[in-house]
């Protein structure tokens, strides 16, 4: 199957940590460029969705104010998802750096996406 590409393609940032996203109170100020990239609103919106620090964050505003295409989001979520899971598993490279019980979180999380 050929990737579609993104109808509306944006500078994408790559990398969703919310370390990444200075808030002063008034604006966001982004850092930390080096995954940056053509990409779409719903890849960016799923790999914040999805990243480990956003867990808890409400990002229903930031959803509909970004509009991403449901079916590609649904994917990217997907995705990127299966992609953390992947590196928390045992012997991982992110096994060390997150809390105990992550990786059972995750494959959850990853089962409730796929269902």
């Amino acid at each position: 199957m050929l990737r579609q590409p993104p109808e509306h393609p944006l500078l994408g940032h790559g990398d969703p940590n919310l370390a990444n996203y200075l808030w002063d109170g008034t604006r966001i100020r982004i850092v930390d460029f080096e995954n940056a990239a053509v990409s779409d609103a719903a890849t960016e919106l799923a790999l914040l969705t999805e990243h480990l620090s956003a867990r808890g964050a409400d990002l229903s505003a930031l959803c509909a104010a970004l509009d991403p295409d449901p079916r590609r989001y649904r994917a990217a979520r997907r995705l990127w998802a299966i992609f953390w899971l992947s590196l928390f598993l045992p012997g991982g490279p992110a096994t060390r750096r997150n809390p105990p019980g992550a990786a059972a979180r995750q494959a959850y999380r990853v089962l409730a996406l796929l269902g």
